[in-house]
């Protein structure tokens, strides 16, 4: 038996260096995934202060992906024509704001149209801002996907042409203009150890089985596909999250990470929130077509970092490594608004393993076995002994 004080619940610590105000950052190490759960939750900042009191520092985990902040511009409808080249609507916008994204929704369903996007000062000089961009629709028993989002470099004019090349009237139901303002994020690429394309072609399925090498912090996942023909494919991916030995061979247990559909429309990026993964399995859903040739994989996370508070001087160290840890409910997530913005990033010191102080084994009675046969004995003599002076005064 084991007995453990609060840090000692956790297998590593790491020193943190160069703490001089109340706020610091500490950018989480690449190295860390393979020791901390998956989900991150047996994260902790403990401190030692000098009474030798251990002291627990409060921290915001943040990922540091990018961000979209939508800003819808007011415009209206102003003309809806056709011809034999199709579908024209002409929307004013009466603010000088530039504009970078146009999302349609239609009443109807299962449609494939190309559409053209012009934008003019005056209405007689059109300039073109989009062309042949493909919308596209399919809907039935297995399927409901669309795609009618028209992004577009940032444009500042007074009137937008949106041309649809569909022979009939597209039900149109609503368009909305906005602003999307894009914060990047901070990444890092994981090399790809080794990668394997199966087919099933019982089941009509493309599996292809992933090896990062180490454990990563994994966010997006990016198909690359080398078919120049139009492809539309149900995808899930899955991660290895535990395994056992059989006689057989190692037998994996999959968890899923993200599923969606690969498409000649979209660039097939996955994104999903930051997980620990080391191996992932990627199933493709071929129906009755033929598989797809799978041109490579892209794999990459977002850093992550802790907005940590220290209230009281110490030696304070960044402590991970227990899968039962729950993950921390601190006040300051309440209160974000609080926290500077600037912050100064701490160094890590090396990983130290820590070591698990052991609880005295309770000695039994009789450490010697002979002396439990001895007593045994004794015992049984006694009551051979008693029974046959029974037996002798009945008799």
């Amino acid at each position: 038996m084991t007995a453990f004080a609060q840090m000692e619940n956790y297998d590593y610590k790491q020193p943190l260096q160069g703490i001089s105000d109340p706020w610091h950052k500490v950018v989480l190490p690449g190295n860390i995934y393979g020791k901390v759960s998956t989900n991150l939750n047996d994260i902790r900042v403990y401190g030692v202060t000098a009474k030798n009191d251990t002291i627990e520092a409060p921290y915001l985990l943040r990922s540091l992906n990018e961000t979209v902040v939508r800003n819808d511009v007011a415009f209206k409808l102003i003309n809806q024509s056709n011809n034999a080249q199709g579908y024209f609507f002409t929307y004013e916008i009466p603010t000088q704001e530039a504009i970078n994204q146009l999302n349609l929704k239609f009443n109807k369903d299962n449609f494939d149209w190309r559409v053209k996007l012009e934008g003019s000062q005056d209405q007689r000089k059109w300039f073109t801002l989009v062309e042949d961009y493909r919308l596209l629709s399919i809907k039935n028993n297995q399927t409901n996907y669309s795609y009618t989002d028209v992004p577009f470099p940032a444009a500042k004019y007074r009137y937008f042409r949106l041309q649809i090349n569909s022979k009939e009237n597209p039900g149109l139901a609503s368009a909305k203009i906005a602003r999307n303002e894009v914060k990047e994020g901070t990444f890092t690429n994981y090399p790809i150890r080794s990668m394997r394309v199966s087919e099933n072609k019982k089941r009509k399925l493309t599996e292809i089985e992933l090896d990062l090498g180490s454990p990563v912090l994994l966010s997006e996942l990016q198909v690359k596909i080398d078919d120049a023909l139009d492809y539309y494919r149900p995808v899930s991916i899955q991660y290895v999250s535990d395994s056992v030995q059989t006689e057989k061979g190692l037998i994996y247990k999959y968890q899923n990470l993200a599923s969606g559909t690969l498409t000649s429309v979209e660039d097939n990026t996955f994104r999903f929130s930051g997980r620990a993964v080391q191996q992932l399995k990627i199933t493709i859903r071929n129906q009755d077509n033929a598989p797809l040739k799978i041109g490579g994989m892209t794999a990459r996370g977002y850093l992550q970092e802790l907005q940590v508070r220290f209230a009281e001087p110490g030696h304070y160290f960044l402590t991970y490594g227990n899968e039962r840890a729950r993950r921390p409910n601190y006040d300051i997530a309440r209160f974000t608004n609080k926290i500077p913005e600037n912050l100064v990033a701490l160094k890590l010191g090396t990983a130290i393993a820590i070591d698990k102080k052991e609880v005295k084994e309770v000695q039994p009675l009789f450490k010697n076995k002979a002396w439990l046969w001895g007593v045994m004995a004794v015992v049984i003599g006694l009551l051979g002994w008693f029974t046959l002076r029974m037996m002798k005064e009945q008799a």
